[in-house]
């Protein structure tokens, strides 16, 4: 377990040109840079900001562009320096809802594009927080990490798609993950040297499904899976939830970030979603990072690190009795974590078409193009198809180049749209 990219024991002062030499003892608040700041991680880093402005500084803030009056707002309220829309066409309503925001005081400079994001991940400033969806934020993941920021990461999506090509730049200890899990798993390494660590165990609520056979789910509707009894999250992830699809991607993860291999990384259920990690060490101890599900916590430990950031979240009210459950889980109802685990161990582009040929499924089952348990089955024979040749991809991840990444991508989605359409069209008959 060398050179870990997201170790907690590794040096926390990553610096940028001109930023005093020691993170933990800075003059003044840290200049963060904001990517997704209108979905669900970026509104709630706000929050942290907006509470600690003695600590934190946004400086610049990207969205896709769906909801442009937010993104004004917040960057009037965050008083930043350069503001970035992926959406070129929002631009004009954007510009209109700035000024309505700042009156005759000049506006942030703005950035548009497909590749706003990227540039703004370059950025003059401490951190980057990518609070993206999806694979798109791997350009803007490489483009933190090649300038040298700190990247406070969220998007899970980025590292799981081109972990060979994030690895080959960045840093020991230049990732600090935002992912409950991965957070917690952070924060539990710390408690013994890496060749103690005999397991990781990330901890999963089980969905709204918990407990369902496999016949059971055939039936589940968009609704039925956008309800999460936990966690208040966007419909991709909710749904990712439902199917573990977010947990098989979360064991990806937690094996690129801490270098533990795949069959040292276990997953068990737990409801109640105040344990999020756990790490076993060689000696049968193991230590557990708990805390009420608020993802304001691991945001604001990334954007703190190496400090805490006090009263970031609720804590527990130890008076009060709780009940904390954990159960193995059901590889045959939900099979995607034991796919996640094969993708993982395929490397090369077998990661990136698992992802896209996922996030194609999911908006299929929200349109009612495809059933629930279709989800998990077409994304199966995705890559089945591509490990057996019907895509040409590097056998391995020594030779990744994103646009070996960016044509799998392409090649998975038109294959999962086609496999979830068949599907339907044989559903039908």
């Amino acid at each position: 377990m060398t050179d870990s990219l997201a170790d907690p024991l590794a040096d926390p002062h990553l610096r940028y040109p001109g930023h005093p030499a020691d993170a933990g003892t800075h003059t003044g608040p840290r200049d963060i840079v904001i990517l997704g700041s209108t979905g669900s991680i970026g509104t709630q880093a706000i929050d942290v900001v907006l509470r600690n402005p003695e600590r934190f500084r946004v400086v610049a803030l990207s969205a896709a562009g769906g909801r442009v009056h937010l993104l004004a707002e917040q960057a009037h309220r965050l008083g930043v320096r350069a503001v970035g829309v992926a959406d070129q066409t929002a631009v004009p309503v954007l510009r209109e809802a700035l000024a309505a925001q700042y009156g005759p005081r000049p506006l942030p400079e703005i950035l548009a594009g497909p590749d706003a994001a990227t540039q703004l991940a370059r950025f003059e400033c401490h951190s980057v927080l990518n609070g993206i969806t999806g694979s798109i934020g791997l350009a803007p993941t490489l483009a933190a990490l090649e300038a040298g920021r700190v990247l406070i990461l969220a998007n899970k999506e980025s590292l799981i798609v081109g972990g060979p090509l994030v690895k080959a730049i960045a840093r020991p200890g230049q990732i600090v993950p935002v992912d409950s899990e991965h957070s917690a798993l952070f924060q539990a390494l710390m408690g013994g040297a890496r060749s103690e660590v005999r397991k990781l165990i990330v901890t999963a609520s089980g969905g709204p499904f918990r407990g369902r056979t496999r016949a059971e789910l055939a039936g589940v509707t968009p609704s039925d899976a956008l309800a999460h009894p936990t966690w208040d999250m966007g419909p991709v992830i909710t749904i990712n939830s439902a199917t573990l699809v977010n947990k098989g991607l979360e064991v990806i993860e937690a094996h690129l970030l801490y270098d533990i291999p795949f069959e040292r990384i276990e997953v068990v259920v737990h409801p109640q979603s105040y344990i999020h990690s756990m790490v076993e060490f060689t000696d049968g101890s193991t230590l557990a990072q708990a805390s009420p599900p608020d993802m304001r916590m691991p945001i604001a430990l990334g954007l703190g690190w190496p400090e805490r950031v006090p009263d970031a979240a609720a804590a527990f009210d130890w008076s009060k009795a709780m009940e904390w459950e954990f159960f193995p889980l059901d590889e045959e109802a939900f099979p995607s974590v034991t796919l996640a685990r094969h993708v993982g161990s395929l490397g090369g582009t077998a990661p990136a078409v698992f992802n896209a040929a996922n996030e194609e499924c999911v908006d299929a089952f929200l349109a009612g193009r495809l059933a629930f348990t279709g989800i998990v089955d077409t994304v199966a024979a995705v890559v089945e198809e591509h490990s057996a040749g019907g895509h040409t991809a590097p056998a391995s991840g020594t030779s990744l180049t994103l646009a070996d990444v960016l044509e799998a991508e392409t090649w998975a989605r038109r294959r999962a749209r086609e496999l979830a359409a068949q599907a339907t069209a044989e559903a039908r008959v």
